[in-house]
């Protein structure tokens, strides 16, 4: 059974707000929009023919309806939390495009030698290769500029990577 604890949000760090790209907003916006006008109603209605149908103890429509219905307003009640904190950040807008900041994209160097691309983006936002600002190799990016070092901790030990290239959105 889930309860309002299931709903609880990554943490952030103290005192900051949810910092999401235009991009992400605009997702989660839509996501909740999708649900709230076209998934719950059609739930509803089946659950509503389903209860008509007599006992409900065996009834698939109305116990997989219920259960659907419950999934459905506790991912409403996150992407309300979420909306409530969420701080729109346009990488576009950022003037100081030398250094890393939010919604930049970086490329750095390891000690291999190999390059990995990432983009910084709110929590909401992580996907392959997109980060969340508050992991710990955004953190150790940001502010910095191409050519700069950086530390990052990783379960072996600390890692040594390169700043090689920072790009943001045109």
């Amino acid at each position: 059974m889930m309860t309002d604890e299931d709903d609880d949000l990554p943490p952030l760090p103290p005192g900051r707000k949810n910092y999401m790209t235009p991009e992400g907003h605009a997702r989660l916006v839509a996501e909740r929009r999708k649900l709230w006008n076209e998934e719950r109603p059609e739930i509803v209605r089946v659950v509503e023919w389903a209860a008509g149908n007599g006992d409900r103890s065996e009834n698939g429509d109305y116990i997989y309806g219920k259960r659907r219905l419950r999934e459905i307003d506790r991912r409403l009640r996150f992407l309300d939390k979420r909306l409530e904190i969420a701080e729109v950040v346009d990488p576009k807008a950022q003037k100081n495009r030398d250094r890393v900041f939010f919604g930049a994209t970086v490329t750095y160097a390891r000690a291999d030698d190999s390059e990995i691309n990432v983009t910084i983006v709110g929590i909401d936002e992580t996907e392959t290769g997109r980060i969340s600002w508050i992991s710990p190799v955004a953190r150790a990016l940001m502010g910095k500029s191409v050519g700069d070092s950086a530390k990052v901790p990783t379960p072996k030990g600390i890692e040594d990577i390169e700043i090689v290239a920072i790009a943001y959105p045109e």
